[in-house]
């Protein structure tokens, strides 16, 4: 048993790509079962504050969501992010980061009852971000420096997935204890990301005054006046842009025009409304700031498939086949 354990031991610590794959070996099982324990039925959990545990027992066709800055872990499972014409794949071996809130289209392609999907997903502040920066030195990205794109796709390794491992354990301790070691935790995923692949990214998050800051800023305007007309000349002046080197920004981020992101987030609104609040098409397109119905309609069934009044019923249906079983 001692030489078992010593060997084990040494393995374990080795340096080498041996010893890394044990260990990544381990901390995915591990991964697995923590988060299937926590959720234990389909759905998602916040366990921690930021800390966004998901289970899901079967693939899903395409649905329409919302991103969120976030470090994104698979456990088991695989799934796509699709943002314009890009699609982002990712399973156990790859983390995808977003750093942008902005619509994009999901799809669960790996699931079942025997395997479920699991993931985890850490909610990223860039004050945050920045104050990692600042301690550990690293220094800020140049105005134009770095890939802007909102969403991407790397590799998950060791050193990530432990500190992802060591994080979901905090779930399973008093909460005086996650509330101390969460946030050292939360630091080192950060310092491992931003001196990573997907580093000057991530530092875009969290810098002021570059193109980056003035799109998000940009996103969080049509949001919010997401009913109102979209003037780009306007919009682009207050930015202190050019039109046409705000649209190029807008879409080297988000991967749409500032016109089909404002489309969406209607689409999307207008979607609640009708399931929340029980509006009618015509009302919920006039809400979000279409004038004609029938253009109204066109829009909503090019984007999720069905008519306004399908979609909503097909929704309500799965929802009350959901309560039900």
């Amino acid at each position: 048993m001692g030489r078992w354990y010593n060997g084990f031991m040494n393995n374990w610590n080795a340096d080498g790509a041996e010893g890394r794959e044990l260990r990544a070996k381990v901390n995915r099982e591990e991964l697995v079962g923590r988060i299937a324990r926590a959720v234990r039925d389909d759905g998602v959990v916040q366990p921690l504050r930021g800390l966004h545990l998901a289970r899901a027992s079967s693939v899903t066709g395409l649905a329409h969501g919302v991103a969120y800055p976030s470090f994104c872990v698979i456990a088991q499972g695989a799934k796509e992010v699709y943002l314009g014409e890009h699609c982002y794949r990712y399973d156990p071996y790859h983390y995808l980061l977003a750093t942008v809130e902005l619509p994009v289209v999901t799809q669960l392609v790996e699931a079942s009852p025997e395997r479920p999907y699991l993931s985890l997903r850490l909610e990223l502040d860039p004050a945050l971000v920045a104050s990692v920066m600042l301690e550990a030195g690293l220094p800020s990205p140049r105005r134009e420096a770095g890939d802007a794109r909102a969403i991407a796709v790397s590799p998950l390794d060791t050193d990530l997935l432990d500190g992802a491992v060591r994080l979901v354990r905090l779930v399973d301790t008093p909460p005086a204890e996650a509330r101390v070691l969460m946030p050292l935790v939360t630091r080192e995923i950060l310092f491992r990301l931003l001196a990573g692949e997907q580093g000057a990214r991530l530092r875009n998050l969290a810098v002021l005054g570059g193109h980056t800051d003035r799109i998000a800023r940009a996103i969080e305007r049509l949001r919010n006046d997401y009913d109102k007309p979209l003037r780009i000349e306007g919009l682009a002046r207050e930015l202190g842009m050019s039109p046409s080197g705000f649209h190029e920004h807008f879409k080297a981020v988000t991967a749409m025009s500032p016109l089909q992101f404002q489309k969406q987030v209607r689409l999307q609104e207008a979607r609640r409304l009708m399931l929340g609040e029980d509006l009618d098409a015509a009302s919920a397109g006039f809400r979000v700031g279409y004038d004609d119905a029938s253009h109204f309609s066109r829009e909503y069934k090019r984007h999720f498939g069905q008519s306004p009044m399908k979609d909503v019923q097909r929704l309500r249906r799965a929802a009350t086949d959901a309560t039900n079983a």
